[in-house]
């Protein structure tokens, strides 16, 4: 078939498996461009590998450090009429690579939330692949099931106390109104932090604690995003923003169950990114394609690879790293940089469908929304007839 993208809303239904590779391929030439991470982790579990700053960690441990790898995701696989995930297109091209250098990689592909995923990691891990010297929990999920109750819990992207009204960008029509969301009401905060909080991320920790897979001096690394002034009411005062406030709750809480191993537990802060999470939160395509065009005028913007290359060489593997008064690691500090947020402000209300293209870096946002995807890369022919088909390799 010939694949081109179809794009529904904030979301592309279809990937490319060639697209795919060559992004995963991108990566892996940059982490080896930047040599050995000094210090770096011998043997890794990152819950979420598939796509985004998950995908970009798992590159930099095995790619950067020689790393085994253990990933879990949860992907739709190919059929003769249909192309698969760009998770699962990205997590085969990955493992061809390992596989090409002989760095050992294995993938589950299921439900990270669920007892039965949890149990098959720690059964890899006892059978073979030994304790883990770094986890990287970078899930990203609408719902979540509680492993207990059975209940299913789905989280929503309104703010708290007040209703939000700010500029958007439709990015199907290319439309600029304003948009008003409702807050949220009790029973949706509590489920969003069911959802996107901390207490997954204490269970994993829990069971492979119990399980004695954590390696002396351990790491684990949960990421957030928090912004600044244009994204605060939407991010920040708002049900993400209490989701947010669990994990810190959370490093806590496994910070002092990790005592026995002088293990380590913290919050990652990065860089807002065009992902398939943040395309779905209103106000962010307005404000990425604002910063992306400042951030590329000052030279300073970067994608996942190149932030996760930063967390691991100025944060997890560093004598001084940046941290924050609440001990998170911060690595969104070029976004945050004062002068690069005072031009995204003085940009933002002069912004219109008329000027869009002018005043901020649309082409540039929509550009990497499709590369997500495996789509607008110039080394292929979209064109050409080719199968979705790919073999799992995992």
């Amino acid at each position: 078939m010939i694949i081109k993208p179809k794009v529904r809303g904030f979301i592309c239904i279809n990937a490319h498996p060639q697209g795919c590779a060559v992004n995963v391929q991108e990566q892996i030439a940059f982490t080896r461009a930047q040599g050995a991470v000094t210090g770096g982790p011998k043997t890794v579990l990152v819950l979420g590998c598939s796509t985004g700053y998950g995908l970009a960690s798992r590159i930099t441990a095995a790619f950067g450090s020689g790393a085994k790898t253990l990933g879990v995701c949860f992907e739709r696989p190919p059929t003769d009429s249909k192309t698969a995930s760009a998770g699962y297109y990205n997590t085969a091209a990955f493992h061809d690579a390992a596989a090409a250098e002989d760095i050992y990689a294995h993938t589950i592909n299921g439900d990270a939330f669920s007892a039965s995923c949890k149990e098959q990691v720690i059964e890899l891990l006892k059978n073979g692949i030994g304790k883990v010297d770094l986890v990287v929990y970078s899930l990203a999920a609408p719902r979540r099931t509680d492993p207990v109750s059975g209940e299913v819990y789905s989280s929503v992207l309104k703010p708290i106390g007040s209703a939000y009204t700010a500029k958007n960008l439709n990015t199907d029509t290319l439309k600029i109104s304003d948009i008003t969301v409702e807050p949220a009401i009790e029973e949706e905060i509590a489920a969003t932090v069911k959802v996107m909080g901390g207490e997954d991320w204490e269970l994993w920790m829990n069971a492979l604690r119990e399980a004695d897979l954590l390696s002396q001096d351990c790491q684990t690394v949960a990421y957030t995003y928090l912004g600044d002034k244009l994204t605060w009411p939407i991010y920040g005062h708002a049900t993400i923003g209490k989701a947010k406030e669990d994990l810190d709750r959370a490093a806590r809480a496994i910070n002092v169950r990790l005592q026995g191993v002088s293990g380590a537990a913290r919050v990652a802060v990065l860089k807002a990114l065009v992902t398939q999470a943040s395309s779905a939160i209103p106000v962010m395509p307005l404000y990425l394609s604002i910063l992306i065009k400042v951030m590329k005028e000052d030279g300073s913007n970067e994608g996942c690879i190149e932030q996760i290359q930063r967390l691991f060489t100025e944060c997890l593997y560093n004598s001084s790293p940046r941290l924050d008064q609440a001990g998170r690691f911060r690595v969104d500090d070029k976004e945050l940089n004062p002068a690069i947020q005072a031009k995204v402000e003085a940009i933002w209300p002069l912004v219109t469908e008329e000027n869009l293209l002018q005043l901020t870096d649309y082409k540039g946002y929509n550009s990497d929304f499709l590369k997500l995807f495996g789509f607008g890369l110039a080394s292929i022919d979209y064109d050409a007839e080719t199968t979705p088909l790919v073999a799992s390799n995992f």
